[in-house]
């Protein structure tokens, strides 16, 4: 595999990284971002801490991942199953560790 194209699989795999974990990220952060009854519960630091970190996150795990096992393995295809089983533990470690409120407050129910 020529440097060429080992870089542009490490994009790759990065960006599939970012995006995964936005799409993740998103509905998650919803409520925080809209606040719900009155914007009450609005809480805009998902946008500028979270936001920014988890995207990098995701772009940085699978890019390691890439990168360590190339360099170890000498395996392009080992590579990207290392890449995305990586994705995918910090995708799970994201969702089992990262809650954002979710609901609003007691008392600010749907109706009376």
């Amino acid at each position: 595999m020529n440097p060429k194209t080992r870089g542009a699989a490490g994009c790759l795999l990065a960006g599939l990284g970012a995006t995964t974990a936005l799409l993740v990220w998103a509905p998650r952060a919803a409520f925080s971002i809209d606040g719900g009854f009155e914007g009450h519960a609005r809480d805009l630091s998902v946008l500028f801490v979270d936001l920014p970190l988890i995207v990098l996150g995701g772009a940085l795990v699978p890019l390691f991942a890439w990168t360590l096992t190339v360099r170890w393995v000498h395996r392009p295809w080992a590579a990207v199953l290392a890449a995305v089983a990586a994705l995918a533990l910090g995708v799970w470690g994201l969702t089992e560790w990262w809650t954002p409120r979710q609901q609003p407050d007691p008392g600010y129910g749907p109706g009376i």
